[in-house]
């Protein structure tokens, strides 16, 4: 049997056939369409503009640049991958570690009360973790009652929902952003994208994207101005046209997700293997986590991680390393934060597969094989 991993892109042959077609096409780096994809992007999540980007660390990079200033501080979580944080780092801004909630997501409580008690902080950086978004309005609350940016890492939740609320929509936040690696939910292949209700943000991403530089009417057909210091983000034409294809099928691939969620949720009720939370109607499910209290158990988290690969051929994976615990991060200062939340997650949690074309059989086989492992009966 071949391993099964957390995580698998889905391609069909009309994702084959976009690609073929935007090759043969006169651009093939950003273009046309680009432009469409961006403007699907930006219908599907109910907001006013996308920026595609090369991928979702440059997404969190130039929205960066647009929100921060050099030394702002700023509120973000510790149970996400590195780029989250990094960003911040990227424009000379500090990064402040706040605990998780129970569901995985910053813990926006305990952000107010570091606002209440700090000026300097400008920002808060949340994840919507796993597939499920941050609390709409709280989020809302936060950046009327501070006046505070804010940007959702939504790299987990494209489709999701809160309340009617659209990840994405930037209906209570400054921008959002999404990534397109093969593990989401639709991949360009590496990709990503910046979504914001604001034309002034909108301008400076475009422009950022492309080494600073804008281009007027008024100008000479050859003429360009370099304004500021940008980067070289742009995504191509041939990925946009896979990302068209791939939009397409998003509900679909929700659907099943979902559907794969419900099934682990019944099989887990009432025993050690606890879900993150059990399915709401809102989460999209990027991923699917478990916690188990291992310190009940005769066998460790890493024993079972070898055990189900070299025995059962399933592989799981961790989301995430506290970011604050990294050795980067330690040579910074960071490390003594107090999150014992984060801390205990980290202990116990680990991701089941959870993809579009995971079959029934190999679900069902997951389940009696952890079970099996862990002596569930």
């Amino acid at each position: 049997m071949k391993d099964i991993y957390y995580g698998k892109q889905t391609i069909s042959n009309d994702d084959v056939e976009a690609i073929s077609k935007a090759l043969t096409s006169n651009l093939i780096t950003t273009g046309p369409t680009t432009k469409k994809f961006e403007e699907a992007i930006a219908k599907y999540c109910d907001v006013k503009y996308c920026v595609a980007v090369s991928n979702g660390t440059a997404a969190l990079h130039l929205a960066s640049l647009v929100l921060l200033d050099k030394d702002d501080k700023v509120l973000t979580t510790p149970n996400s991958f590195l780029a989250t944080s990094n960003s911040i780092l990227y424009v000379g801004a500090k990064p402040i570690f706040i605990d998780i909630c129970k569901d995985g997501n910053i813990d926006l409580d305990i952000c107010e009360e570091y606002l209440k008690k700090d000026k300097d902080i400008k920002a808060i950086y949340g994840v919507s973790f796993s597939g499920n978004m941050l609390n709409q309005e709280k989020l809302a609350y936060l950046r009327k009652t501070y006046n505070i940016k804010i940007l959702e890492d939504n790299a987990h939740s494209i489709g999701a929902t809160y309340d009617g609320i659209k990840s994405g929509s930037c209906r209570n936040s400054d921008c959002s952003i999404f990534s397109f690696h093969p593990v989401k939910h639709i991949t360009t292949g590496e990709g990503g994208a910046i979504t914001t209700n604001s034309k002034d943000i909108y301008d400076k991403l475009i422009s950022l994207r492309n080494h600073g530089i804008i281009k007027t009417p008024n100008m000479k057909p050859w003429e360009y101005e370099m304004q500021t210091l940008g980067f070289n983000y742009r995504i191509t034409d041939i990925q946009c046209a896979l990302g068209i294809s791939q939009l397409k099928k998003l509900p679909d691939f929700i659907k099943r997700r979902v559907q794969i969620a419900k099934n682990y949720d019944e099989a887990f009720c009432d025993t050690i293997i606890k879900p993150l939370y059990t399915y709401d109607g809102n989460s999209s499910y990027h991923i699917y986590v478990v916690l188990v209290d291992f310190t009940k158990l005769t066998i460790s988290k890493e024993e079972l991680y070898h055990i189900l690969k070299d025995k059962y051929n399933i592989v799981f994976q961790i989301h995430y390393i506290p970011i604050n615990q990294q050795s980067y991060y330690k040579s910074l200062g960071y490390g003594d934060e107090h999150t014992p939340i984060m801390d205990k997650y980290y202990e116990e949690c680990f991701s089941l597969p959870i993809y579009p074309l995971l079959s029934d059989d190999e679900q069902k086989y997951i389940i009696k094989s952890l079970k099996e492992v862990l002596n569930v009966r």
